[in-house]
């Protein structure tokens, strides 16, 4: 036992003489920004953590005063994750919808793009709100009779319409992203959507569970400018044909003063060859024009 404990020791004292070794070969401030040129700023996803609080540090972004009806900036990193501990049960027809996705899509293989997973396989658009989900930072740009969201993944955006229009109810064209329409509650946002294409998937980045939906599918956003560094966002999923009740999802994002949108482009054409230089040929697959 004392041998035991001596060893116990030993180990312990060796994790603690690493761990300042260990935060010395994180990226900090002495890693360089890299941006296009004076006046430029990096996308949200070129700048390490420590280039991150050093400026919202500069910013005093806790205490900074805000307009909380103004949601103007650079929101996230890494998307906000759908909770699925809350996910609520399939209905009979949601569990079919489940079971024949679940033939087609393997997340686990999306990173040798053989999941069935659209926006691995075929360059699909994210949809939303995978996007909301799985993006890489998002901008919100309001102007009058409307509010764009910017999304860096794939670089799309959304129009949500303050104009006083209603949802369509039988809209002729299902979309990506849907319709948006979207009003102030007091001091929070709110965003309704419907008329989404199916085609997408509910999840978040590729390795995490994936769930369909069904063109009944509405949406209810909410952001909150909880002060000027920090946004509340949350999303109720809405789909009484796939989910037995509302699936809702609260988290709160950070902004990043000193980033802009930059592009995240899913290209076919890099797509095919990628997957001719790499993917075929981990399967057994010889490379096009390989002897």
């Amino acid at each position: 036992m004392r041998k035991l404990a001596m060893v116990s020791t030993a180990l312990l004292l060796g994790i603690l003489n690493l761990v300042p070794y260990v935060f010395a070969q994180q990226p900090g401030l002495e890693v360089p920004l890299v941006t296009p040129g004076p006046g430029w700023k990096p996308c949200p996803r070129c700048e390490n953590p420590a280039h991150i609080a050093d400026e919202r540090q500069k910013m005093n972004v806790d205490t900074h005063p805000f307009d909380p009806q103004d949601l103007s900036g650079v929101w996230g990193y890494e998307g906000v994750k759908l909770n699925v501990k809350v996910r609520p049960p399939f209905t009979p027809e949601g569990q079919k919808l489940y079971e024949a996705m679940q033939k087609l899509v393997n997340p686990k293989d999306s990173d040798t793009f053989n999941s069935g997973d659209p926006v691995a396989a075929t360059c699909d658009p994210l949809g939303f709100p995978r996007d909301f989900a799985f993006n890489y930072g998002f901008e919100m740009v309001q102007v009058p009779n409307r509010v764009f969201q910017f999304f860096e993944w794939s670089h799309a955006w959304r129009t949500v319409w303050t104009d006083g229009r209603k949802l369509p109810e039988d809209p002729p064209v299902q979309r990506w992203l849907g319709y948006a329409v979207g009003r102030w509650d007091g001091d929070t946002f709110v965003i309704d959507s419907s008329g989404f294409d199916d085609r997408s998937l509910v999840g978040s980045a590729p390795v995490d569970p994936l769930f369909p939906y069904s063109d009944q599918m509405k949406l209810e956003e909410r952001y909150k400018r909880l002060n000027y560094g920090l946004l509340q966002a949350s999303i109720t999923i809405i789909d009484p044909k796939v989910f037995t009740k509302p699936w809702t999802t609260t988290a709160t994002v950070q902004l990043l003063p000193n980033a802009e949108i930059g592009e995240y482009f899913c290209v076919p054409s890099e797509f095919m060859r990628f997957n001719e230089r790499q993917t075929a040929p981990s399967n057994g697959v010889p490379e096009k024009g390989a002897k």
